[in-house]
């Protein structure tokens, strides 16, 4: 993994220079203040010097402290947690660990006889202007250290702590060092001043603007993929995520809000309760206010509190107010005055009465977490008992699936054997009467460690006991892999290689083949990153507009071919380089030795197009959200290593728009700033000239009714207008019941089959169909002057929650659209194909919109 070493590699060098620095033991360790040379709460204090207090913390109790490093962020920053203990249970702190997960399954071998302590884990600033929690980190670790605590030494002769300062270092620094240079000698806490106006994007993302607290089961980002790598080598029993939330909200803590997924365990449920009164005890005494029960679900499987659920442990997410506005202090609407020192207090004291609550009943929880995973082994929930993932489709979507599996620690195999069994299709969303099972489809059993994690993943539809949810409320695998999967009732014990078949490929041959052409099949993302590879080395490479057979084979629209002709520069270096292309990517490779098909078109046809290596240009800046415009960022830069220039918003009067060949417009708040009447026009007549602009989720909406744009909201039917008018007394509405009325007009992600026109360059490779992770009720006409790539019909809804007015605006809609425009291209885009990186299928379809679309 590349990283970008910024300063803060000087940072994380000085750290390494520290830890080597002789150090006197001590068993009262050095406070925050002492170290720091200022009191906790007078100012914020940078990543690598946090890691540098625990590191001195580390030289002074060796024997009650380990630094564990896992990583290191994109900005080079050093990724680091803490385990501390009782001297007795760091001694054998390695038995501790691999004893836990011999226990539940996931380590082979017998754990010793030794006592087992539960393990807890406290998660610190994943959102990095949410800077409180690191602070509030040193303070905790220096309490659980001092010898005079008596609660602290209750906890540590118990319970083995594991303390993450900070999850996104890239981002907390970039808030830190903002506020800093903001700071006078005195906070203002007057609200309008500077330092409670940070700027865009805010310290909340990582380097690429993702949320790093909805990516724990995707791990798309690299600070993820490393943390749950080390996460899976613990698995802990309980798990607390520490936020911050608007200023003038109070604090928040378990019990969570409804709803609760079906799955999360009776006594999970019953420990929500357990850490809401630890809570609240001290809160009552320090008079505190809080509230719990509200807001912050349990549902969505990839958060910080869910996810270690999911797999066994205690979650619960903990919220203070004040996040990145708050500064140091700030006056609040009531007129009182929250300061940072308050913000650490709270954040203190309810870790510390969460481990005291662990430490108070740890043979209980041990016992709890042993009979989660024994359940999942022997007695898995839910109704298949095992999943077949047919492998007749593409190896980069099975590559891709298996490769999340793997992170996840979910574990599969193979059928071994051909049978016929009755099972659920995902597809047609029908049960069958005989599935037939191939020796090489893949096969996960839901007897296993992660089987309820594995259940969750892949239930087609999640039940819900309350609709006011806090995230998407849909999210199965099979839907955003788009693999022909299939749910069984019936135990399938995989076999754990994949017969020799599955494994053999067309790009051995191509090692000595002095082909006329190589073909790739434009299926899915290795196809993608081949073609982006082919492209910066300046290879030409050749699209079918149309299926074809070939020596025997078929292939369909989209099939990248890669003649001789046209690269005749390249000599017999050529071949090599293909091959080295594909063989980077794992893209299947495969040489013909002619051009003359023997159904389809020749490769010499008008309907095999050249494609042009494009020039693409994304807006970003100020009014994006942040992650819309990370998602296509982090897509080109770290998915497909292929250039893209970032566009400023304030700065598009300055763009010499020749230089581009595709504009990307993710959603915006402020296009009616940016896009002003000057710059549109600009904008449509590069796009007259043979520009392409790709318009994503609102950006399509600011586009819809505009001159040029041939986008349009549906006009209200006779029938829409009678629904709106209904009963005189429907407008009588409790205020109480605000929220819920306001759902009904709410769709916050949930999953809709899409009907694609694959003929369409925008639909090339979704052969397999098209399902789209919906969050807004888009309500436009289909194009009357363009394609119709992707619209929804009267009833293509799949999974989550729709409310009754956005369900009714989710027919015959408009979805995915192309319209010409001179020379150029203008593409919708209603939803986000890449949203948080984890929606496979949408890769593809955004590819399409980049490489294939008016070529």
């Amino acid at each position: 993994m590349k990283h970008i070493l910024l300063l803060a590699g000087l940072a994380v060098l000085s750290l390494r220079t520290l830890a080597q620095t002789p150090g006197s033991i001590s068993s009262n360790p050095d406070s925050p203040a002492t170290f720091l040379g200022y009191k906790i709460g007078d100012r914020f204090t940078p990543h690598y010097r946090v890691l540098a207090y625990a590191e001195q913390l580390a030289r002074q109790v060796p024997n009650r402290i380990k630094l564990l490093p896992y990583g290191t962020t994109y900005e080079g920053r050093q990724l680091m947690v803490v385990a501390v203990g009782s001297e007795a249970n760091m001694a054998r702190l390695e038995e501790i660990r691999t004893n836990n997960l011999k226990r539940i399954g996931l380590l082979d071998g017998n754990p010793t006889a030794s006592p087992q302590p539960p393990i807890a884990w406290l998660s610190y600033n994943v959102h990095g202007n949410e800077a409180v929690s690191s602070e509030a980190f040193m303070e905790v670790l220096h309490r659980l250290l001092n010898p005079a605590d008596a609660i602290s030494q209750k906890i540590l002769n118990s319970t083995v702590v594991i303390l993450d300062p900070g999850l996104n270092p890239d981002g907390h620094d970039r808030y830190v060092n903002w506020y800093n240079q903001m700071l006078g000698r005195n906070a203002d806490p007057t609200p309008s001043a500077r330092e409670h106006q940070e700027p865009w994007p805010g310290g909340r993302y990582t380097h690429y603007l993702f949320d790093p607290n909805r990516d724990w089961a995707w791990q798309t980002q690299e600070i993820t993929q490393q943390r749950m790598a080390l996460y899976q080598q613990w698995m802990p029993h309980l798990h607390g995520d520490f936020h911050e939330m608007g200023v003038e909200s109070p604090y928040y803590f378990a019990p969570s809000a409804k709803p609760y997924h079906e799955d999360i365990t009776p006594f999970q449920r019953k420990f929500q309760q357990i850490i809401g009164q630890y809570c609240s005890r001290y809160f009552d005494r320090n008079g505190w206010l809080y509230y719990t029960r509200e807001r912050f679900d349990l549902f969505y499987p990839s958060y910080g509190d869910t996810y270690p659920t999911y797999n066994g442990a205690i979650g619960m997410t903990y919220e203070q107010g004040g996040s990145g506005r708050a500064g140091l202090a700030i006056e609040k609407a009531d007129g009182d005055t929250l300061t940072l020192r308050q913000r650490i207090d709270h954040h203190v004291t309810a870790s510390i009465a969460t481990l005291e609550s662990v430490a108070d009943r740890p043979a209980e929880i041990v016992k709890e977490f042993g009979q989660f995973f024994d359940k999942s082994r022997n007695s898995p929930i839910g109704l298949y008992k095992s999943y077949v993932i047919k492998s007749n489709g593409d190896a980069g979507r099975l590559k891709a699936l298996q490769q999340l599996l793997e992170r996840n620690k979910i574990s599969f195999g193979y059928a071994g054997k051909s049978q016929a069994l009755p099972g659920y299709n995902y597809t047609t969303q029908k049960n069958e009467k005989s599935v037939t099972v191939a020796a090489e489809d893949i096969v996960i059993s839901a007897y296993q460690p992660k089987s309820t994690l594995l259940k969750i993943l892949f239930e087609q539809s999640s039940a819900l006991e309350d609709s006011a949810t806090y995230d998407i409320t849909a999210w199965s695998l099979p839907y955003a892999f788009s693999l022909q999967t299939y749910g069984l009732t019936t135990r399938i014990n995989p076999a754990s290689n994949a017969p020799v078949s599955t494994t053999t490929t067309s790009t051995t041959a191509a090692a000595t083949s002095n082909a006329y052409a190589y073909l790739i099949k434009w299926q899915s993302l290795p196809a993608v990153q081949t073609l982006a590879g082919l492209m910066k080395q300046k290879i030409r490479v050749r699209a079918a507009e149309k299926p074809f057979e070939l020596e025997g084979k078929t292939y369909p629209s989209g099939t990248l071919i890669v003649p001789r002709t046209g690269n005749e520069r390249f000599g017999a270096r050529l071949d090599a380089l293909v091959r080295a292309e594909a063989a980077r990517t794992g893209a299947e490779l495969t040489p013909v030795q002619t051009g003359f098909v023997t159904t389809g078109s020749d490769f010499g046809s008008d309907f095999v197009t050249g494609l042009k290596a494009p020039r693409v240009g994304l807006i970003i800046g100020e009014g994006t959200p942040p992650p819309s415009a990370g998602e296509v960022w982090h897509f080109f830069d770290q998915e497909l290593n292929y250039p893209i220039t970032l566009l400023d918003g304030n700065t598009l009067s300055n763009v010499d728009w020749s230089k581009l060949d595709v504009l990307v417009l993710p959603t915006n708040y402020n296009y009616g700033r940016f896009l002003n009447d000057k710059i549109l026009s600009a904008i449509k007549e590069w796009v007259r000239a043979g520009g392409k602009l790709i318009a994503m989720e609102r950006a399509t909406s600011f586009l819809a009714g505009k001159d040029g744009f041939s986008l349009k909201e549906k006009e209200p039917s006779t029938e829409t207008d009678k629904a709106k008018k209904g009963n005189p007394t429907d407008s009588l509405k409790l205020y109480g019941d605000r929220e819920r009325t306001a759902i009904s007009d709410d769709i916050p992600g949930s999953i809709y089959r899409v009907n694609i026109d694959t003929s369409h360059p925008l639909g090339f490779g979704l052969t397999n169909g098209y399902y789209s992770l919906i969050q807004n009720a888009y309500n436009f006409d289909f194009l009357k002057d363009g394609w119709n790539v992707g619209y929804l019909k009267a009833d293509n809804y799949v999974a989550g929650f729709s409310g009754r007015n956005a369900k009714a605006k989710l027919k015959n809609t408009l979805l995915m659209g192309v319209q010409g425009s001179g020379r150029g291209s203008i593409i919708y885009l209603a939803d986000n194909p890449l949203f948080r990186g984890f929606w496979y299928n949408g890769k593809l379809l955004f590819s399409n919109a980049v490489f294939m679309v008016g070529n």
